[in-house]
């Protein structure tokens, strides 16, 4: 977690026989749902089946069991996002506290509460389901590398607790004894604001039950229009057309079928390792017992957690956007990203050694504060939620509930908030966005390097109330 690097061909050597896909696909085994072809009709259509559309449908089935729901997506059903992110499943709709108290500080408190009910109906809905997703409830711990992030890390526990939340502040000794790094100079046990689960896994746990439920899925179906068709919504695929009585749209960092919305939100690719499953001898080097999720406190940060079978997945610092806005598959491999994360890996666990067997990126839609959008169009009969920022895995489930009541044209406490009823600022366009975004990550990253003091270009977005993050 330093950006000291560790001897060239101790890296060169960890990624010498890497695999290029992300780990949580590993040894699952599915059959792709069939292509939509013909005309077809059904009272809600879902537009994305990662985790906003799962959920969506989800959600749906449970408030409208009499529906006729169906899902598409373009590929595959959880291939993008919702099956390459580290599986932390937080508690916060709003990016955590401090965005919520800088941006909607009246409401906090309900945002607060919404988010905690939230993640204890992410598992309880599983649970009751019986879908197993690799879900545990060990907690995070957010570390500090150097003296300014402790401070900065010390400063949230107090709020923290005014909210009902009971984080932990812990010593050097205290938070090495939990996971040993000598980059560790303390940090922040939170047991209770996350999770942890097998992203890809639990996708597919999620599909299996909704198919039962009666939801049909078409995979490989790309949706390439929205049109009113006389007082239903009509989307159209290469082979197919549906017509729906309502849309929900979740195409996450993907070009969205609203035109207003394509400069909501940015696609930032995120990359990932994954280690060779360590000895007994290795764990008792780094200790790591309870398994919890590990992030540190800086701008630029990483995370990293134990997957199941006792591999160490690395990931984060190096958020890269694409002029443009430019997706494409081989931007999910970028070796000199891969060698700096094994770098930083090595700083960080110098006692270990060990190969890296996944190497991975996906791509993730951010938007300008943070936390999701959303919004409807077409007479209420199409919803959204965009721009989760790296943190959707929970907050999707409460923008399914949040899209389904703004459907139905209820007045909620969901609908209500501000966050909700407020759109986000957009992104500039081309060339002022690619030029405002990589300022803001050498900002960024000359932050941490200077102590955490935010120069000029950092203080006016914060004053404007916007931002870059993943």
């Amino acid at each position: 977690m330093t950006t000291t690097t560790a001897p060239t061909d101790r890296v060169q050597r960890s990624l010498a026989h890497t695999e290029y896909s992300s780990v949580w696909f590993a040894g699952i085994q599915r059959q792709p749902a069939n292509k939509l072809i013909g005309r077809h009709s059904c009272d809600l259509l879902i537009v994305g089946a990662g985790f906003g559309g799962l959920w969506a449908a989800m959600r749906a089935r449970k408030r409208h069991p009499g529906w006729a729901i169906m899902v598409v997506d373009s590929h595959e059903v959880g291939r993008a996002a919702s099956g390459r992110n580290g599986g932390f499943v937080s508690y916060s709709v709003t990016h955590g506290l401090a965005n919520a108290l800088a941006r909607w500080p009246k409401e906090a408190d309900m945002l607060e509460r919404i988010g905690l009910e939230n993640l204890r109906g992410f598992k309880a809905e599983l649970d009751e389901a019986g879908i197993d997703g690799g879900l545990s409830t060990t907690g995070k711990l957010q570390v500090a590398l150097k003296p300014h992030e402790l401070a900065e890390l010390k400063a949230t526990v107090e709020p923290a607790h005014s909210f009902g939340r009971p984080l932990e502040l812990l010593s050097a000794e205290q938070t090495r004894a939990r996971i040993n790094s000598p980059s560790f100079i303390g940090g922040v046990y939170d047991p209770t604001g996350t999770m942890l689960i097998e992203p890809y896994r639990l996708v597919c746990g999620m599909k299996e039950h909704l198919e039962a439920q009666g939801v049909a899925f078409f995979e490989n179906s790309p949706a390439d229009s929205l049109s009113d068709a006389n007082g239903r919504m009509e989307v159209s695929t290469p082979y197919g057309q549906v017509t729906a009585d309502r849309v929900i749209l979740t195409t996450s960092a993907f070009p969205s079928l609203l035109r207003r919305n394509r400069l909501a939100t940015v696609p930032v690719y995120d990359y990932a390792l994954a280690t060779e499953p360590l000895t007994e001898k290795q764990f008792a080097s780094i200790g790591w017992a309870g398994r919890e999720g590990l992030t540190d406190a800086a701008n630029q940060f990483h995370y990293s957690r134990i997957t199941a079978d006792g591999r160490i997945l690395w990931g984060g610092y190096d958020a890269v956007y694409h002029y443009g806005s430019r997706i494409s598959s081989e931007l999910e491999r970028r070796p000199e990203t891969f060698r700096l994360l094994a770098e930083q890996f090595f700083e960080t666990f110098p006692q270990l050694e060990v190969d890296f067997s996944h190497a991975w990126g996906g791509v993730i839609d951010t938007s300008t504060r943070f936390s999701a959008a959303y919004g409807t169009a077409y007479g209420n009969k199409v919803a959204y939620a965009i721009g989760h920022t790296g943190l959707g895995v929970g907050a999707s489930r409460f923008a399914a509930d949040t899209m389904l009541d703004l459907l139905a044209g209820e007045r909620t406490e969901r609908t209500s908030l501000a966050m909700v009823r407020r759109p986000a600022i957009p992104f500039p366009p081309e060339p002022v966005r690619a030029a405002g975004i990589n300022l803001t990550r050498y900002e960024l990253a000359r932050a941490d390097r200077n102590a955490g003091k935010r120069g000029l270009w950092l203080k006016t977005l914060d004053a404007l109330g916007l931002g870059f993050d993943s």
